[in-house]
């Protein structure tokens, strides 16, 4: 039997096994991430070009059913002090719609803070520059919110953010 005293780190909450999708949603593009089965490393896998929502929830739907995910996580951006502005409205709007196409998989809304800048200066810092590198912010904010809701179940043991529920 081990104790914290001996160095021993306590046992980590079990995270669920299954492939996830994590989505950054703006207003001209949608970047989209995976992750593998074992929940070990999120990748991108594409920008959806968000503008026409129909075609990117049409889009989002068949992406789900290529990586069959056991969820769905979007990033819902607040304040810096936690409170939800117009872009957190439309973001909820828009979870709405994914569950509803994407139902029976489910959809959770998970706090975005800071993805975005985040993603760019990590993108700057490797030398990806300019508008060819906005698809890749995208995606990248989507790997990061889609890591950040990982560890987030990695440490509590429960399902992260709150769950949409599609009206069906």
């Amino acid at each position: 039997m081990h104790d914290a005293a001996d160095g021993a780190e306590p046992p980590r909450p079990a995270l669920r096994r299954g492939r996830r999708l994590g989505v950054d949603v703006g207003d001209a593009r949608i970047g989209v991430a995976s992750c593998d089965p074992d929940g070990i490393l999120a990748t991108p896998v594409e920008t959806v070009p968000g503008r026409d929502v129909p075609a990117a929830l049409r889009r989002l739907a068949q992406i789900t059913a290529e990586y069959e995910p056991i969820e769905v996580v979007i990033g819902l951006p607040r304040s810096l002090n936690g409170t939800e502005g117009p872009a957190a409205a439309k973001v909820r709007a828009f979870a709405q719609g994914v569950a509803k196409i994407i139902s029976p998989v489910p959809v959770r809304l998970v706090d975005e803070r800071m993805t975005t800048v985040t993603a760019t200066q990590g993108l700057r810092a490797s030398g990806v520059r300019s508008k060819k590198g906005r698809s890749v912010v995208d995606q990248a904010a989507a790997v990061i919110i889609l890591q950040s809701a990982l560890e987030a179940e990695r440490l509590s043991g429960k399902a992260p953010g709150e769950s949409i529920q599609s009206s069906v």
